[in-house]
């Protein structure tokens, strides 16, 4: 097994539509890869997969050890580009030591964690007894976790690959929790004399949610409601509100109509370019991509009602956005946060998206109590949904001391071990089999779950030699 092998296995893999929600196709491809080689494979009935590769002669004695990756990737693009992700294949490129998509999500969050699996599988290393799990809509509330049922896999001891830092050893996650909101508002006519304008906030970096919150990306949702509230002065129409997609993305467009008086459409297209050079100067170092415009455009779509016009507005502007809280124990580590994700228009329904994690459990209901009575204070109807646990550390772990030894062995170096504010699938892992022993790792990932997603090529080398010596070494 080597990183040729694992990239190969990847490359088929962007080829196979698996948005969540949608895998089966790559439940199928798992499936067919165990029976072209005579491997058990077992299906329970939400879709996770587990395929068996049972011990080499003369390993027969080593425990079971499973390896896990989660079949979905978070499909998003750049809304110029014309992608369907149900029926293309992902779109790449190898280029300065990455392989990146430009124009959409690579899916190696964790389509890369998936091949590795593979690639042990299809070898002839002489390992010990080998289950690897795959489940399934890890991206959009761990359904596949949420549903496992006791006895579907055997090990005691886990290896998550659905980390995206080469050298590091992740131990501990936070949990998390969705927090909907809706609002069901009144509309009214066009006034007459109105011109409407189209008012968009683009070219921010995004990012995940957990992994980029504390990295002071832009958040192009909460930069548009800010223009919009300091625009409340002038008698403006809204017509209609969006941005943002999953609840674990940083939102990094998002638009509005709104309509004007014929003669304040030149101030509102200057004030818009005063604004713009207020963001670029605020995001020059961590978002510099990020920029306003303001052109006319028809918009035939009746204005929301003034009054609730003016309290989306106002309620979007104070409902929290970003980091909460950092660690006191782990340095670096943020302990707790909120994702204002997405807002999109239903017929005449404002939806509100919005995700909180922490790696406290009453700090995380805390927070989400926090949006909520933000959301509250506008007459929103207010839901939480989808809690899942966090992984607490456990610094004993035989899986940690095998990695950490086999990591100093290979490269010279002490890796890092790490908790992380993004969730991962253990905590919930830990909860159906308690006592389960496990660690994470995998290669570097940058701009996961945003477009020009990328996979370092040199970091993927480090993690598969880890990943193979830590498998043949486990005894």
């Amino acid at each position: 097994m080597n990183a040729a092998t694992v990239l190969d296995f990847f490359k088929e893999i962007t080829r196979i539509p698996r948005e969540s929600g949608h895998e089966g196709p790559m439940t199928a491809y798992l499936q067919e890869f165990a029976k072209a080689r005579k491997l058990e494979c077992r299906t329970d009935k939400t879709g996770n997969v587990v395929i068996v590769k049972e011990a080499a002669p003369g390993k027969e004695s080593v425990p079971t050890l499973v390896l896990q990756a989660h079949q979905d990737m978070v499909c998003e693009k750049h809304a110029h580009f014309d992608f369907d992700f149900l029926t293309q294949p992902i779109p790449y490129e190898i280029e300065d030591g990455w392989m990146v998509a430009r124009n959409t999500t690579l899916g190696a969050d964790d389509g890369i964690g998936i091949a590795a699996c593979l690639a042990l599988l299809d070898s002839d290393l002489p390992t010990g007894k080998l289950e690897c799990l795959f489940t399934i809509s890890e991206e959009t509330g761990m359904d596949g976790a949420f549903a496992l049922e006791s006895g579907f896999f055997d090990g005691k001891t886990l290896i998550n690959l659905d980390s995206e830092d080469e050298g590091q050893l992740f131990v501990g996650c936070a949990g998390g929790l969705d927090t909907t909101a809706t609002f069901e508002f009144r509309r009214e006519a066009l006034r007459k004399g109105y011109k409407t304008l189209k008012i968009k906030i683009s070219g921010g970096k995004g990012g995940h949610s957990g992994d980029d919150i504390n990295k002071e990306r832009a958040n192009a949702l909460r930069l548009l409601i800010r223009f919009l509230y300091t625009e409340l002065q002038y008698d403006f129409q809204l017509l209609t509100l969006g941005g943002g997609n999953k609840p674990n993305a940083i939102c990094r467009e998002a638009e509005a109509f709104i309509a004007v008086p014929a003669d304040e459409v030149e101030e509102m297209v200057e004030d818009a370019k005063a604004f713009d050079a207020v963001i670029k100067a605020e995001f020059a170092s961590s978002d510099p991509g990020i920029f306003i415009t303001c052109t006319p455009e028809a918009c035939l779509v009746r204005p929301i009602e003034e009054g609730d016009a003016a309290n989306i507005i106002m309620t979007l502007l104070g409902c929290p956005h970003g980091v909460e809280k950092m660690s006191m124990d782990i340095p670096g580590l943020v302990e707790t946060s909120t994702n204002l994700a997405a807002v999109r228009i239903e017929g005449d329904v404002l939806k509100v998206v919005t995700s909180q994690r922490s790696s406290v459990v009453s700090e995380l209901h805390a927070m989400a109590e926090r949006v909520e009575a933000a959301l509250f204070l506008g007459s929103f109807d207010v839901e939480h949904h989808g809690e899942y646990p966090g992984w607490k550390p456990n610094l004993d772990s035989r899986i940690l001391k095998v990695s950490v030894d086999s990591y100093k062995r290979l490269f010279g170096t002490e890796p890092e071990v790490k908790a992380i504010h993004a969730g991962l699938e253990c905590g919930l892992f830990l909860e159906k089999f308690p006592g389960l022993d496990m660690i994470s790792f995998g290669p570097t990932l940058r701009n996961v779950h945003a477009p020009g997603e990328k996979l370092e090529l040199a970091s993927l080398d480090k993690f598969v030699a880890h990943l193979t010596d830590v498998v043949l070494h486990f005894a």
